[in-house]
């Protein structure tokens, strides 16, 4: 594979400045850094890169396309040697991305998947984590009726996060077993969009709501807020990333489970890949390599997925032994004579 500069797409427009000359740099197009995941990310991958002699530069889109694409040809015209794209619409970004390309740069689509066969991917599987997530919502709940809330439509993540859901699913589905009542598309992941959706669901279904097979916890988090208020507290409900908020549901009985990511990890990742890549290594010689084909397109490109964790109310402590929230964070409201961890 002839070797191209990385190009690395996170969140604003922001210079970090060393004491000593950096290698080469990295630039980041996030699609809305405003996500409590995207921090955490990007603290992971700025402090590698660093470790490694590389300077981290970093854009935000704040949800628009139009910004994105400018803020992708600014990080070209800063000379960047690598780029990460953290996509708003993973199709309308492909024509920035192919500029990138064709100036020699390296493109890596950073969870979420560009279909271009230039552009490597990194992140946690879509669909193992939709997988995850309908295994946990039917080991509570294998019958009945289902809502499901799905991301953003424009987002080859949630694409792939339903279909991982629809795996497991499916054969319930079409025996009757599980009845799909609603299913909504969310633009842009946003939670305040999900609770409407939710509470639309509710006005028309009343109680007759068995599960919620939510793609991420921020969304959770309005569906939450929907049910609360309609006094439906407690059903089944999943979500994804480990969001802070998210681990003190689920111990509270609010929220079923979460797919957790710990991107404190893929951050790490991700920036010894981008190293490897700008040190001419074959990305096909990378540990962790592996092809996607997009059975649609017939597109293939290389590839680093991770795997999620299934988190529960059995396992939290796996979120505490790794330091990825305290105590007090996972506690807060609970009651310890149901949940030994908080006691």
């Amino acid at each position: 594979m002839k070797l191209k500069k990385i190009v690395v797409v996170l969140a604003a427009l922001c210079t970090f400045s060393s004491g000593y000359s950096w290698a080469d740099t990295v630039g980041v197009s996030w699609a809305r850094f405003q996500e409590e995941r995207w921090i955490t990310d990007q603290k992971a991958l700025e402090a590698r890169l660093n470790e490694l002699g590389h300077k981290l530069i970093t854009a935000d889109a704040r949800g628009s396309v139009e910004q994105q694409a400018a803020d992708i040809e600014s990080l070209l015209a800063r000379g960047i040697d690598a780029l990460l794209i953290i996509s708003q619409d993973t199709t309308a970004v492909i024509p920035a991305a192919e500029t990138a390309l064709n100036e020699g740069i390296p493109v890596i689509a950073y969870e979420r998947q560009i279909k271009h066969p230039g552009v490597t991917y990194v992140g946690f599987d879509p669909v193992l984590v939709g997988r995850a997530q309908a295994k946990a919502l039917m080991e509570v709940q294998p019958e009945g009726n289902y809502v499901l809330i799905k991301g953003g439509p424009a987002d080859a993540y949630a694409h792939g996060t339903l279909a991982g859901q629809m795996d497991i699913i499916s054969e319930a589905v079409n025996s009757g077993k599980i009845n799909i009542i609603a299913d909504e598309w969310t633009t842009d992941w946003k939670p305040e969009i999900a609770q409407s959706n939710m509470e639309n669901i509710i006005t028309a279904h009343g109680d007759n709501i068995d599960a919620v097979l939510c793609s991420n916890d921020g969304m959770a988090s309005g569906v939450a807020a929907a049910l609360e208020q309609a006094g439906l507290s407690g059903l089944p409900l999943s979500g994804q990333d480990g969001d802070i908020a998210a681990v003190n549901r689920i111990a509270r009985g609010l929220q079923t489970m979460t797919a957790w990511k710990d991107v404190r990890q893929l951050g790490k990742y991700a920036a010894n890949l981008t190293h490897s890549i700008l040190s001419g290594s074959e990305i096909t010689s990378i540990a962790g390599h592996t092809v996607f084909e997009d059975k649609d397109s017939g597109i293939k490109q290389n590839a680093f997925p991770l795997d999620p964790t299934s988190i529960t109310a059995d396992n939290l402590g796996l979120m505490l032994d790794a330091g990825w929230v305290t105590k007090e964070q996972m506690c807060r409201n609970v009651d310890a004579s149901i949940i030994k961890i908080c006691g």
